[in-house]
């Protein structure tokens, strides 16, 4: 037979695509794992074309990238070699990702179109949908107020592009070519980042002649972006996509005042330090201002401590029991031990308690839909243990306080033996806190409520946010390697199970927070990726963990890590010490 081979060769600046003609091709073999079958096809077939080929149907749930050999790719991607091909629709993680890049890409463009003087700026992500805002071109610290009008605008020009099905067309141009189209649209965070990546090539998507890049496969075209939506936010708006766990409907539209405000306060922290995104702290690193970075962030953190502590205080009379809540390595267990110590300053006697301390026994554990122990439930807590030993403290009688063994699995009464007297205050923390089935036996006049996460606003350019479950899932893994005896395949594994149980028992409650504590430090991921990066290499390619572990070493390969030397300025009571070792603090 005949085929055809086709190589991106470099022409000057630019890549232009040669064709090369092949003789006597056999065809390759290509075992689908969503029909469990294998395919003979010619060289050189496009994802697309195979799907299409098999006629594979999903139902309703439109295929929008595919795993070739556990790497994530698009439907465009061409296939020369023996593969197992995995199709990935909006119920899969990186389904969703390559969905959402493309929504951003078609916000995007029809920002360009409609607002010439205002450029995008996409900051983080709320339970809703994505936020973002309309700076000003020349001065991102100018915010232009979005009205209704406008939003009509943006939905009626994305609208437009949809039906028109336009196509996003992928091309290859050299690190310098990039920088000069970013500057063009006044993109300096994308270009500054550029610089301190040190790479040869950047992908470049165009849609309708414009250009941009949005690190991570897309969609072949606008009319794949069915189900979408845009509302005013604050001085903003938010971009609804499609609800995770029912993706035949968009997420509802709430509003989380209090989680907003959490997210304003970290860009305005971010603001102090003079980064917002990763190229200026690519640039502070490398230009060997790491430990003024570290020491001006964790003064920050010093200071919102402080602040809750006096929030405390002000209630002494009436609070007993201060909780703590907060989804999977949200930094939980150091913030009560830095409230704790901001409490013993202002003259009261805090007692923590690790929540962590009373899970049930492991076989005891619930487990999820798949037949998986269900750690992130409520009920992997001894509730009735709990309830009973803080009715007891409350009453002035004394308790031997658990100790969990997570290698073993098990829990004994092994721990402090502890009686509350005049001027303590009990200090609890786990995911569960602000659960009202966790303390139900206890008033809530007696309570006061925090809520911490890692809610980072650090971007990797203006419409390029970092996601804060990325960030939080760097932390679990360190932290898993060094302190639980569990590799990076396994965290990765177990992270849906984490997710979903968050999803259940945690963000439900949040807003029910007295205070919330972002507990994200602007230097932490190029800490976390010195940590990270190893141990991510070391996931097989055979494994379902490595089309992930490819995603994070892919996002990591934008950042400078903090060499040993920086990390030494880490102070031994930082939230980072969790994750990584060497805190003062007993765990």
């Amino acid at each position: 037979m005949q085929g055809f081979l086709h190589r991106s060769i470099p022409e000057g600046n630019t890549w232009e695509v040669k064709t090369i003609k092949l003789e006597s091709m056999e065809k390759i073999r290509i075992f689908c794992k969503n029909t469990n079958r294998n395919y003979e096809v010619n060289p050189g077939t496009t994802v697309e074309d195979f799907m299409k080929n098999i006629n594979y149907d999903d139902g309703n749930m439109r295929v929008l990238a595919a795993y070739v050999n556990n790497e994530l790719k698009e439907l465009s991607f061409e296939i020369y070699l023996a593969s197992t091909i995995e199709f990935l629709t909006y119920a899969d993680s990186d389904g969703r990702r390559t969905y959402m890049r493309s929504l951003n890409f078609l916000l995007q463009r029809a920002i360009y179109d409609l607002f010439p003087n205002r450029k995008l700026i996409l900051s983080y992500n709320l339970p809703n949908g994505q936020y973002g805002e309309l700076r000003d071109i020349e001065d991102s610290t100018l915010t232009y107020s979005v009205s209704e009008e406008d939003i009509a605008q943006i939905k009626a020009r994305m609208q437009s592009l949809v039906d028109a099905d336009t196509k996003i067309i992928k091309t290859k141009k050299s690190n310098a070519e990039a920088k000069r189209l970013f500057l063009e649209h006044n993109q300096k965070d994308k270009a500054r980042l550029l610089e301190s990546i040190g790479a040869f090539f950047t992908s470049v998507y165009y849609i309708d002649g414009y250009g941009d890049t949005f690190y991570g496969p897309m969609l072949p075209s606008t009319g794949y972006l069915d189900r979408w939506d845009i509302f005013k936010y604050n001085a903003g708006f938010c971009l609804r996509s499609p609800d995770k766990y029912a993706p035949y409907h968009l997420a509802p539209q709430t509003i989380q005042s209090k989680l907003y405000d959490i997210f304003q306060e970290n860009g305005s922290w971010c603001e102090v330090l003079g980064a917002r995104d990763i190229g200026t702290i690519n640039k502070a690193i490398t230009s060997g201002h790491a430990k003024e970075v570290i020491n001006i962030a964790e003064a920050l953190h010093s200071r919102k401590y402080a602040h809750i502590a006096d929030l405390i205080y002000q209630k002494k009379d009436k609070i007993k029991l201060v909780l703590i809540a907060g989804p999977s390595s949200s930094g939980k267990t150091t913030t009560s031990k830095r409230i704790a110590l901001q409490t013993k300053v202002l003259g009261l006697n805090p007692i923590v308690i690790a929540m962590d301390d009373y899970f049930v026994d492991r076989e005891l554990t619930p487990k999820d839909e798949n037949g998986n122990y269900d750690f992130e439930s409520v009920y992997a807590m001894n509730l009735e243990l709990l309830n009973d030993h803080l009715t007891k403290l409350f009453a002035g009688e004394e308790v031997t306080l658990p100790k969990f063994d997570f290698a073993q699995g098990k829990g004994t009464l092994t721990g402090d033996t502890i009686r509350m007297h005049k001027d303590d205050i009990l200090i609890m923390e786990g995911i569960h806190a602000l659960n009202p089935a966790l303390t139900a036996k206890i008033d809530d006049s007696l309570k006061f409520k925090v809520y911490a996460s890692a809610l980072t606003s650090l971007s990797i350019d203006e419409n390029n946010a970092i996601s804060t479950t990325d960030n939080r899932k760097l932390r679990r893994m360190v932290r898993d390697n060094n302190f639980r005896g569990m590799g990076a395949e396994e965290t990765l594994l177990r992270w849906d199970s984490v997710v979903a149980g968050e999803n259940r028992n945690i963000f439900p409650f949040q807003e029910n927070a007295d205070i919330m504590f972002n507990s994200s430090l602007i230097y932490e991921l190029p800490m976390l990726k010195y940590f990270a990066e190893p141990l991510l290499r070391r996931i097989s390619p055979a494994s379902p963990a490595y089309a992930e572990s490819l995603r994070l070493l892919k996002f990591l390969s934008y950042i400078v890590p903090l060499n040993p030397d920086e990390q030494s300025a880490i102070p031994p009571t930082s939230i980072m010490r969790e994750f990584i070792g060497g805190s003062s603090f007993k765990y």
